[in-house]
């Protein structure tokens, strides 16, 4: 062949690859894993508990060789900042986006609308869509009976018997996961501990001071008051601060969900009798990996429990303990 045909050749080849690749990019699949994009979008990039999540997915990202943009509000309560980051997000073309709504109802719409050109992948809290192609997340009804399960028995290490006046306080309203917490907890009560009367359910705002003044105003107003349930990470160092200060561990149980340096310090000084704590770090990693699947239009699983563990001062250094209380984030 001479020089002239080979040219032609080579010509026709680079033509053909390139045709290749155009044809998978507008096909949406990528050429290369490393152009992979997958957003996950946090509530609130700000708190510990999101920060697992986020090294969860960080390490996913890193295992896939796929870019893994960290997104989210400075604030729970940011529902407007969440939806236009989703929108943002969905602009960019990436191969599938992994979030956890902000609000229940308001999240339903706009994860409908997203899910007509990406999928998506829901961790944590639920929203009012039956548009992700898959759902990590805790069995929330179930660790608010995890809950329930572990204030009585509090109780009745310190009182003789599941007897008494307990309350409840959820961090926001609307959210499903708190929703669905407070669920599990109420009908836990009332199917297995009839003798434990629910006499407050308080609703907040997101903020730690108002779990605080909460917790104060229930301590004075509710003499005989004998456990309460803080529902997230906010609302147990608000109620567990509140406990402290009024020196009132001896007579009030406090269960708290989530965790972090203070609430595990506060479990260990023995302020706070037992942590319910969940996989964030299983969420953010597996929510990648699953991401990555659907994207590739693999079979995924439309619901996965990543679980809800009860830690007590008794059991916090076993081994799978110290896993959730102190997950590495780098």
């Amino acid at each position: 062949m001479n020089s002239f045909g080979r040219t032609i050749r080579r010509r026709t080849i680079l033509a053909t690859a390139g045709a290749a690749l155009v044809a998978a990019t507008l096909a949406g699949v990528p050429a290369r894993a490393q152009d992979v994009t997958i957003p996950i979008i946090v509530k609130d990039t700000t708190s510990f508990y999101w920060q697992i999540v986020l090294a969860g997915a960080r390490k996913a990202g890193k295992e896939l060789g796929i870019k893994v943009p960290e997104l989210g509000a400075q604030a729970e309560s940011d529902i407007n900042g969440q939806i236009s980051i989703l929108e943002n997000a969905v602009s960019g073309s990436p191969a599938a986006i992994v979030i956890s709504p902000t609000e229940f109802k308001a999240l339903g719409k706009p994860i409908d609308d997203a899910a007509e050109s990406v999928k998506i992948i829901g961790i944590d809290s639920a929203a009012d869509s039956k548009a992700f192609t898959s759902f990590l997340t805790t069995d929330n009804i179930q660790g608010g009976r995890v809950a329930a399960d572990g204030l009585a028995a509090a109780i009745t290490e310190a009182f003789g018997k599941a007897e008494g006046e307990v309350a409840l306080i959820t961090a926001l309203p609307g959210v499903g996961s708190l929703d669905q917490r407070a669920q599990g907890f109420k009908e836990q009560l009332a199917a297995k501990y009839p003798g434990l009367k629910l006499v407050a359910d308080k609703v907040a705002d997101g903020q730690a001071t108002t779990g605080l003044n909460i917790t104060t105003d229930l301590i004075t107003a509710n003499p005989n008051l004998k456990g309460i349930f803080a529902s997230n990470l906010i609302m147990g160092q608000g109620a567990g601060q509140a406990i402290a200060e009024n020196k009132a561990q001896d007579k009030i149980k406090l269960i708290a969900f989530d965790s972090d340096e203070k609430l595990v310090k506060l479990l260990s000084d023995g302020v706070i009798h037992a942590l319910v704590v969940q996989d964030p770090f299983r969420m953010g990693y597996d929510g990648i990996k699953t991401a990555l699947a659907a994207s590739k239009g693999e079979k995924v699983e439309a619901n996965v429990d990543t679980g809800a563990n009860l830690i007590t001062k008794a059991n916090m250094n076993e081994p799978r303990a110290q896993e959730l209380l102190n997950p590495k984030l780098d």
